[in-house]
């Protein structure tokens, strides 16, 4: 059966006509005192990966298991978080990044026992490159350790797919796509039956019980055109730019303790651009993890919902917590 973990939620104002959703999985047992971990989702998904699994512990039962009091985001424009009267749905990576996520940080410390004031974050795919865009805005901003989950920050390499699809700013800016998440769950089932190969670049089926994909479009969020277009100006200039700071450049100064977690099989990520993030973080405390091989490939969804993400991915993130608490 599948594993679908529930929380609270609770809401907090972004300031700008929204309000975020945090969903709130306290652990069972507190043996010792840990910082919160907040999740951070990427894009075109919502927060509810973070709690599913087609068979054994979600991302969040695993690390409430162990001790840690997790939070999940949904950033404006995402999953429950709440749309208000006036607020513009003309937004894009910048506010996401810088301003979302300073009013999601300050609710996890005010109703979390940090033992610093801190928060453990774990960015998953765009969430590395919010949660970094955060930081090189707010140098003081309340990160402790940070983990990026197939995340990225400068595209080194692109998948042909994606190259295509986004090779063009203007065009792909006027592109509206609706109804996203049924399209998906009639998609999915025939993408594992008949184009396996395409499915690759983002879930492998023989790495991942794909019975449940009614549950696992959950997920799925229809994708914004201006985030679209300013995706396709990222991949042209290779370097993240929020508000004319260059985000991938400030990453030579910032001192988290990084673990960075790479699928070697990604399309959507690819492995050279998921490893980017290590090899720019300028701090001394930083590990690289590289999961996958030819036995059980490991693509980007993989991460969270694969057969052995319990042992590769999450075990490892307990660790390195565990090993950089204060």
């Amino acid at each position: 059966m599948p594993t679908v973990t529930w929380g609270s939620v609770e809401y907090v104002s972004n300031g700008a006509g929204f309000k975020l959703a945090l969903k709130h999985v306290a652990p069972k047992t507190r043996t010792k005192a840990r910082r919160p971990v907040l999740i951070i989702p990427g894009y075109g998904m919502n927060s509810f990966i973070f709690g599913f699994h087609p068979k054994g512990h979600s991302l969040e039962s695993y690390l409430a298991a162990h001790g840690f009091d997790v939070w999940s985001v949904d950033l404006r424009g995402q999953g429950r978080s709440r749309s208000e009267h006036g607020s513009s749905s003309n937004f894009g990576l910048a506010e996401m990044a810088i301003d979302d996520i300073r009013y999601a940080l300050a609710h996890v410390v005010a109703r979390s026992e940090s033992p610093d004031g801190l928060v453990d974050v774990i960015g998953c795919s765009l969430g590395t490159a919010l949660t970094l865009g955060h930081i090189a805005h707010h140098p003081n901003a309340p990160v402790g350790s940070f983990v990026s989950l197939g995340g990225l920050i400068r595209w080194v390499t692109v998948h042909p797919l994606l190259r295509m699809a986004f090779s063009s700013p203007t065009l792909i800016g006027k592109i509206r796509l609706r109804h996203t998440r049924p399209l998906a769950r009639i998609a999915l089932p025939l993408l594992v039956r008949y184009l396996p190969s395409v499915l690759a670049m983002y879930m492998n089926a023989s790495s991942t019980d794909t019975s449940h994909s009614n549950l696992m479009v959950q997920t799925v969020e229809d994708p914004s055109p201006r985030i679209n277009q300013e995706i396709a100006e990222w991949i042209i200039s290779r370097d993240l730019v929020l508000r004319d700071v260059n985000v991938t450049h400030r990453m030579r100064g910032m001192k988290h303790p990084l673990l960075c977690v790479v699928a070697m099989h990604d399309g959507v990520v690819p492995p050279d651009t998921a490893r980017a993030v290590y090899e720019l973080m300028g701090s001394k405390k930083k590990e690289l993890l590289e999961v996958g091989d030819d036995a059980m490939k490991m693509a980007h969804a993989d991460l969270f919902i694969s057969h052995e993400a319990e042992t590769r991915v999450f075990s490892h993130i307990v660790d390195f917590l565990d090993r950089h608490h204060p």
